[in-house]
């Protein structure tokens, strides 16, 4: 059940987003029209003021510019029969003005549209326009609001005898401007319809986008999105369509061997400037496509999963594998061990079988030199081992080696140059190293005619140099350097773990203290493998 704010319930606003979106930008737009159809009205209005009072002063300009004006004012007496009030108001018909007031020096009124008039004193102050200046005006007066515009009447030796004021009709402004807003709003209205569609086609989209979530729906998804994330033990790295980062999660840059404080600023930064190239960064940028690829990242061992989005960007999921993968390697051994126990466990019963015919054959010379030829040949595989390897961790892979090989059928000798002191720093990793090395030897060389494996480990002043040789098919020269990829492998996997990390390993490993692994082709044929690990003893 969603829950739905207060406030929309209350007020009876639709709770979708899309609606929400569509309401605010029909809002926003009839806001931003009365907006602008209000600041155009005002500077409308006052323009139409600003010509009312322009005409209503050249009228006025006009009418004082009659020299028989002002000499028919001054012979003529304040009553309505006078050349002035005729001429007055033939002035006002032929113009339209509301009012033409021909006034004397006292401000008594010598022309009205009134007759009755006639003769008063005028409504508005004259001091002005009888001091010879032109005044232009909003006023009320007698006859209504009026715009207005008063000049001096001058006779013919420029002497002020009165004043001349005319007045349009202030409802003619406001016609004026009432006539001019049905135009005005048909621009509005359309300008509004525009808008109204284009905020529809807007809504839509983000329709589409939103998937008709409310707002409230949004906020808590990314919420949960965020705590999801970060709480996850699988790590997520979200991409754009260009290859740069969206999102990485706490596991994912732990995974990574990125700093998780500095994660949420990897946003906008392309995949390869952050993890540098190699097969992660072409795993997680598609380049590589598949499902749970392997790759190595550091000294951990990664399965990822990359989905394609919508948008053109990804999001791939990361898992670690490394216990998995030492657990299977482990798993791998004990069952290599186990089968050669099994084989000297037949070989043992074997052994007895004849030692106990020729006791009772009354043999007994041939059943000491049975028993003394058994126990030397193991005896001396173990001196020999223990002669040249000092490390103890190494001898003892090199003689469980030996027995596994002896069960498969393929001898796995010391070379004579092989000699190294107990002097390693890191015995485990090489142990790993030449662990890898022999299982991939023994089963190259299992198939082979003649088969053979060849060890020489040997000390170079502070640089351990471990070479192993097989009698197998070798590496073609093209994939010299492709065997030591992540997820490269011309075996079939097995039900327990994915093939393709034994060799992948070996390089991070050496790279990691400084050194190299190479593949090459042995001087008899078959493939050989060598690692340098300067600084390997002390």
């Amino acid at each position: 059940m969603r829950f739905i704010p207060t406030s929309a319930r209350r007020l009876g606003l639709p709770r979708r987003a899309v609606s929400q979106i569509l309401l605010t930008q029909l809002a926003l737009a009839a806001g931003v029209l009365a907006l602008a159809t209000g600041l155009f009205l005002a500077p409308l209005s006052a323009q139409l003021d600003d010509q009312a009072m322009r005409r209503a002063l050249a009228i006025a300009q006009s009418a004082a510019a009659d020299p028989s004006l002002a000499a028919d004012l001054l012979v003529s007496g304040p009553v309505a029969d006078t050349p002035v009030q005729a001429a007055a108001e033939r002035i006002r018909r032929a113009t339209g003005a509301e009012y033409v007031v021909v006034l004397d020096l006292n401000g008594i009124r010598r022309s009205h549209p009134s007759t009755d008039r006639i003769g008063l004193p005028v409504s508005t102050d004259p001091a002005d326009a009888l001091a010879g200046r032109e005044v232009m005006e909003i006023d009320e007066g007698t006859l209504g609001r009026s715009a207005r515009g008063k000049v001096p009447l001058l006779a013919a030796d420029g002497e002020i005898v009165g004043a001349v004021s005319v007045g349009i009709a202030y409802d003619n402004v406001r016609d004026r401007l009432v006539g001019a807003i049905p135009g005005l709003l048909a621009y509005a209205g359309g300008a509004l319809a525009a808008g109204a569609l284009a905020a529809y086609l807007l809504s839509r989209r983000i329709h589409r986008q939103t998937r008709d979530l409310a707002f409230s729906d949004i906020a808590g998804l990314l919420a949960e999105r965020e705590a999801m994330l970060h709480s996850i033990r699988e790590g997520v790295i979200a991409l754009d369509g260009k290859g740069r980062i969206r999102l990485v999660n706490d596991e994912a840059a732990r995974l990574l061997g990125l700093t998780p404080d500095t994660a949420h600023t990897l946003a906008g930064l392309p995949l390869d400037e952050v993890l540098g190239a190699g097969r992660t960064t072409d795993v997680l940028s598609g380049r590589v496509t598949g499902r749970d690829l392997l790759a190595v990242q550091g000294p951990r061992v990664l399965v990822a999963n990359r989905m394609p989005t919508s948008d053109g960007g990804a999001v791939a999921t990361l898992r670690d594998r490394t216990e998995l993968e030492h657990l299977g390697r482990e798993l791998d051994s004990t069952k290599g061990l186990i089968d050669a126990l099994r084989a000297q466990d037949h070989e043992h019963a074997n052994r007895l079988h004849t030692l106990l015919g020729l006791l009772e054959l009354g043999l007994h010379e041939e059943a000491v030199e049975f028993v003394t030829e058994v126990v030397g040949v193991h005896r001396t595989t173990a001196e020999q081992v223990t002669e040249r390897v000092h490390d103890p961790l190494l001898a003892a892979l090199l003689v469980g080696k030996a027995t596994v090989a002896a069960e498969r059928g393929v001898p796995l000798r010391l070379a004579p140059t092989a000699l190294l002191p107990d002097r390693l720093v890191d015995p485990g990793g090489l142990v790993t190293i030449l662990g890898n090395l022999v299982d991939n030897a023994l089963d190259a060389a299992a198939g082979s005619a003649a088969p053979l494996v060849e060890i020489d480990i040997r000390a170079d002043g502070r640089t351990a140099v471990l070479r192993v040789r097989d009698s197998g098919p070798g590496v073609p020269a093209g994939h010299r350097e492709e065997v030591f990829t992540e997820g490269w492998s011309t075996k079939q996997p097995r039900a327990h773990r994915e093939r393709g990390l034994g060799l992948a390993l070996v390089r991070r490993l050496a790279e990691r203290q400084g050194g190299s692994a190479r593949a090459g082709e042995a001087a008899d044929g078959g493939a050989e493998f060598s690692v340098v690990l300067p600084e390997a003893l002390r």
